[in-house]
């Protein structure tokens, strides 16, 4: 399964934010921040890394359900949908 840039605009926008996020607390870890700003935005950065991981599978197993139409999805395919999914936990 193919995504288009289009369909996932709002993904990639998330991920962009959340690589800068990302460079701020690599910044924070350098200039000696204390441990709990640190980790409070690393964790911000994980939610929206995840939030943007979750968006990915769901916009995939949106686009299988289309293909696949009134045949419905075969096994493989679920099972494709579900290690993604799993791979995120």
């Amino acid at each position: 399964m193919e995504l288009e840039p289009t369909e996932i605009k709002a993904i990639i926008t998330r991920m962009k934010k959340a690589n800068g996020h990302l460079a701020t607390v690599i910044r924070m870890m350098e200039e000696g921040s204390d441990c709990e700003s640190v980790l409070t935005q690393l964790a911000a950065v994980n939610k929206a890394l995840s939030r943007a991981g979750y968006a990915i599978v769901a916009t995939g197993l949106q686009h299988c359900l289309e293909e696949a139409g009134d045949e419905g999805l075969d096994n493989a395919d679920v099972k494709k949908m579900e290690k993604l999914f799993l791979a995120l936990a």
